[in-house]
């Protein structure tokens, strides 16, 4: 699916191989596709700022659990799924 993310305000992020690879595992792209630009841009810029590895990895172990629970965007109620 093609998104449009030309309203962000915020710098486009490209998705980093190792998160498009988490995703694809855990079987959550499809769910990651479905939100919308701004969370998906988020995600990507919050998880890829992280200076430690293991930060990184905690960010990234967030997302996907909120992905898979849904109803939560960075710990916050979300309506969308």
């Amino acid at each position: 699916m093609q998104r449009d993310f030309s309203h962000l305000k915020r710098p486009l992020q490209p998705m980093p191989d190792y998160i498009a690879e988490a995703l694809q595992r855990e079987g959550l792209m499809k769910k990651y596709e479905a939100r919308p630009a701004y969370q998906q841009n988020d995600y990507l810029s919050w998880i890829t700022r992280a200076v430690r590895e293991e930060t990184r990895d905690k960010r990234l172990r967030q997302m996907l659990d909120e992905l898979k629970k849904g109803g939560v965007y960075m710990r916050m109620a979300y309506n969308g799924q």
